[in-house]
């Protein structure tokens, strides 16, 4: 189905420790400096029980969570955040940036958990009435780097930041395995570039997508 949406989506992916946050912090300045509304949000979370999801399922001190039930915390939170937050601030015409959409758990819980990637997609895009980005920032970040970056300073990792580097490193592959199969819908760049750079090469691909005359149709995938 298609939906005419004024404003424009994008998404902030990768490891933890990619420095997601940082960039879209920079695009949101960058863009608000042009006037243009700006709407920073986040997954886990960005709704009232989107945060408390986002406490059970990322502290330490809840017991064991299976996958499964790792997976559909996270897409309850999702459906709530894309049906609250996401879709009016698109109908207002605002831009929106994600930190983490739903190729965060086709990653962690399809390909890190071993849940199996068109499952989780599948769930995440009934969760959200299929609604996708119009585009995605891939920030790809060696397992390493991101352990160091998380633990600079008295950093304590979350639950899913302190598995093991091997997981890690499943979901830095599935990240760029779903770039590669649509390649015109994401922007990949090496997250050990200079943050002046990353945000500069970002902006320029956003003013791009903002110039397009008919940027306001955004096909979505609704699954039964």
């Amino acid at each position: 189905m298609t939906t005419q949406n004024p404003g424009l989506f994008i998404a902030f992916e990768g490891g933890d420790g990619a420095g997601k946050s940082t960039q879209a912090a920079e695009l949101a300045g960058a863009l608000e400096s042009r006037g243009l509304t700006v709407l920073r949000t986040r997954e886990p979370g960005g709704t009232p029980i989107g945060e408390k999801l986002r406490s059970l399922v990322l502290d330490h001190g809840h017991g064991h969570i299976d996958a499964r039930t790792e997976a559909l915390i996270f897409a309850a939170s999702r459906a709530a955040h894309a049906s609250q937050v996401i879709r009016p601030a698109l109908d207002r015409g605002e831009v929106v940036l994600t930190d983490r959409y739903i190729d965060s758990s086709v990653a962690y819980q399809g390909a890190g958990r071993d849940l199996g990637t068109e499952a989780v997609r599948d769930l995440n895009e009934w969760a959200t009435s299929g609604l996708q980005p119009d585009l995605t920032v891939l920030l790809d970040v060696d397992p390493e780097l991101g352990r160091l970056r998380r633990t600079a300073g008295d950093a304590a990792e979350d639950r899913l930041e302190s598995e093991a580097d091997e997981f890690h490193a499943r979901i830095r592959t599935a990240f760029l395995d779903l770039a590669a199969a649509l390649p015109e819908q994401y922007l990949v760049l090496p997250a050990r570039l200079p943050v002046e750079e990353l945000a500069a090469r970002i902006l320029a691909r956003v003013e791009s997508l903002l110039s397009l005359p008919r940027r306001v149709n955004r096909v979505t995938r609704v699954t039964a």
